[in-house]
């Protein structure tokens, strides 16, 4: 993950960020998972896309997005995976956690998170399982891309980070386990 980029996600987990604006820093802007691009094009599997990956009939051909477009587009389209996906979640989860997930269902599909094996161990309460399942969806139209690669890695990481104490140079501190979970930035 490139410097900028974690500095970004340290600053909005640590201020105590929701999960949407988490996975719009991972996703967003030209340092973001996505890498910002302002003409339509075609994806690796040939997907019309524009902005921060944004997919679908609206995206137009030949027309220049602004900042400020991107920015909605992104996050409209987070706000229909939440939708999406929130329900499918049955235990109580961190949201850096529910950022990755986000992060990797706005990739992925709804539908390929709620039939995922990733999904039936986080419900089992295995997130450390569920964060690690990630790196095994690195494959887009029959091969492995090194980009979808370094994705998953970092999805994972964002995934763990308010799973187990952190180390003390990490700017995210200590993890409070006795914290209540009301707390700002705990569960």
């Amino acid at each position: 993950m490139n410097q900028t980029l974690r500095n970004k996600l340290v600053a909005a987990i640590a201020g105590g960020s929701g999960a949407i604006t988490i996975a719009a820093v991972m996703l967003g802007n030209a340092d973001g998972l996505e890498g910002r691009r302002y003409y339509a094009y075609q994806d690796v599997v040939g997907v019309w896309t524009v902005c921060d990956g944004h997919t679908g009939a609206d995206v137009r051909r030949g027309h220049r997005y602004t900042d400020r477009d991107c920015d909605a587009l992104l996050q409209s389209d987070l706000r229909k995976v939440a939708t999406a996906i929130d329900p499918l979640i049955k235990i109580r989860i961190p949201e850096a956690t529910r950022a990755a997930l986000y992060s990797f269902t706005y990739n992925v599909g709804a539908g390929a998170f709620g039939k995922s094996t990733l999904l039936k161990k986080l419900n089992s309460g295995d997130v450390a399982g569920a964060c690690k399942e990630l790196q095994r969806w690195t494959y887009a139209g029959g091969q492995q891309w090194k980009g979808l690669i370094t994705r998953r890695e970092i999805e994972r990481s964002v995934c763990e980070w308010q799973q187990k104490p952190q180390l003390f140079n990490d700017g995210l501190g200590p993890l409070n386990a006795g914290t209540p979970p009301s707390a700002p930035g705990v569960f």
